[in-house]
Parts: C-alpha cells; structure tokens; sequence
C-alpha cells in the first residue's frame, strides 16, 4: 500500500471515518497539535507493538512532524508482520499547513 497525502487524510477525517491514526511523536509534540490519534512515541513503540496486533491486517497510517520518524515507524510495523501501514507524507507540518 503506498503512502497517504495530506489531502487524502483530511478528506477521510473530514468525512467521519474511522482511522486508525498512530502519532509517533513527542508527548509535547502532540500537546502542541494532533489530529486526534493515538500517541506512541516512536521510541516506545517497541514495547508497545504486541498492544497493536488487532490491527496486522488492517490499515494502519502512522505519522510524526514531517515524516521521517514515521517512516522508521512503518519499517519496523512492517517487518513485525503489518500488512498495511500507510506513513503520511508532509507529518503533521504539512496537514497543518493544508488549513
């Protein structure tokens, strides 16, 4: 699955639909703003992977400032058996960006 814009993600959240949104930010970068998902800094998100397995084959988009942190994130998702993890391209500065 590839990637998701900025655009295609507000539109979604825009229309109600349920996401399963993963921020792998900062907590105080999330304070700051967050687009209502579910934080798990990356540097967490080891210990924290075996809490997600209800979402292997679903799809997951995982997001932090810009996108290189969730890019990390996808990587290792997906090598621990994640079928479809999307990383949104921009992070949070672009969606913000958006308006």
């Amino acid at each position: 699955m590839a990637d998701i814009t900025v655009e295609e993600l507000k539109e979604r959240l825009s229309n109600g639909e349920k996401l399963n949104l993963i921020d792998v930010r900062e907590q105080w970068e999330f304070d700051e703003f967050n687009m209502g998902g579910q934080l798990i800094p990356l540097g967490e998100l080891q210990g924290k992977i075996d809490d997600l397995d209800e979402l292997k084959n679903e799809e997951v988009i995982v997001h932090c400032k810009s996108g290189g942190r969730s890019a990390a994130a996808q990587a290792f998702m997906i090598q621990n058996g994640f079928t479809n993890v999307r990383n949104l391209i921009g992070g949070a500065m672009a969606y913000q960006a958006l308006g």
